[in-house]
């Protein structure tokens, strides 16, 4: 019977156990995306907290696409010291570390998919390239595309928001073009040893079937070729399921592609039910967020008794514009 606390290799980078920090906004960095000293600290207290893996904030990955005030950057090579300072902080705790590069907005606008010409689309690819083979210079143990939530990639995925004619639109195939491509990119500028993982949306509560489908063929494609992990998630309430909302299609992508590990994120609260998941599916990691801004401790408590309960209780109030944190923390 597998465990939540199983030692496993993904590539060949070896985790302590099977939960995930998944990629949140802290908004803290400085004006330029620099770190400093609130970041070092909140990712320090998330690997002494005891998670086996953490995924990064979405970092914007040309000096332009910043998304949002207080994002992490990592556009060029000035970035490197400080973000190796951040991967020997997280690796000094036993934990590893995946920078989650995204790309959203140009200048302050929010991209669609129609806003990119075919010029754009190259340097997008390579932009992402460039920021993975960055990465891996600063020590990072791999990076997450992040093709979900809405963003430009996942918008390109969606038959619902692509509304291309061109070889990036039009068919499941032309549709996940872009994504492939940076994956190839990925693949081409860094070491066999590099994990790259892709986050993506299972479920799209305007459109469920679609969003499904779009998922089941970029899943398909990239688990030929290679990819070491998927994060399944979406977008909306997927079902009547008060925790772990997204098992199900998890289940089946995992059923799918059992040659990868899954990842299953969104509301994953209590280790019976993620232990449940794990041993009647294919699901092998479980990604949280919310619980380990109000408890970036609770892996080492459920270490030591699994019956502990999150205090967590999804109010989502907790980004607040000064900096991502539990409105019940006080100092």
């Amino acid at each position: 019977m597998r465990t939540l606390f199983d030692k496993t290799v993904i590539n060949r980078m070896e985790i302590k156990n099977r939960f995930i920090r998944s990629a949140t906004q802290e908004i803290m960095a400085e004006e330029d995306g620099h770190l400093n000293d609130r970041l070092y600290e909140l990712y320090e207290n998330l690997a002494k907290g005891g998670v086996g893996l953490i995924i990064t904030s979405g970092a914007y990955i040309t000096a332009d696409s910043k998304s949002m005030p207080g994002q992490i950057g990592f556009y060029n090579d000035n970035f490197i010291e400080e973000y190796q300072k951040l991967t020997d902080t997280i690796h000094g705790h036993e934990s590893k570390v995946l920078l989650q590069v995204n790309y959203a907005t140009k200048n302050g606008q929010n991209l669609k998919t129609d806003d990119v010409s075919l010029e754009d689309i190259e340097a997008i690819i390579s932009a992402f390239g460039d920021a993975a083979a960055r990465a891996e210079k600063a020590g990072f143990d791999g990076v997450e595309i992040h093709a979900a939530h809405g963003f430009l990639l996942s918008q390109f995925l969606s038959s619902r928001t692509n509304m291309r004619t061109d070889q990036y639109g039009g068919t499941l195939e032309n549709n996940a073009r872009i994504i492939i491509e940076i994956y190839n990119a990925i693949r081409s500028r860094t070491s066999k040893d590099f994990v790259v993982f892709l986050k993506v949306n299972s479920f799209d509560e305007i459109d469920s079937e679609k969003a499904f489908e779009s998922c089941q063929y970029i899943c398909s494609q990239l688990s030929d070729s290679g990819i070491d992990g998927i994060e399944i998630s979406g977008e909306g309430e997927a079902s009547d399921y008060k925790e772990s909302i997204y098992r199900d299609y998890a289940a089946k992508i995992s059923a799918l592609n059992n040659n990868i590990p899954i990842i299953l994120v969104c509301k994953n609260r209590t280790p019976d039910t993620m232990a449940q998941i794990l041993n009647s599916t294919g699901v092998e990691y479980f990604a949280l967020s919310r619980p380990l801004i109000r408890q970036p401790d609770l892996v080492n408590l459920w270490m030591k008794d699994l019956n502990e309960v999150p205090k967590c209780i999804s109010c989502s109030k907790c980004m607040q514009p000064n900096g991502t944190s539990c409105i019940f923390n006080k100092d």
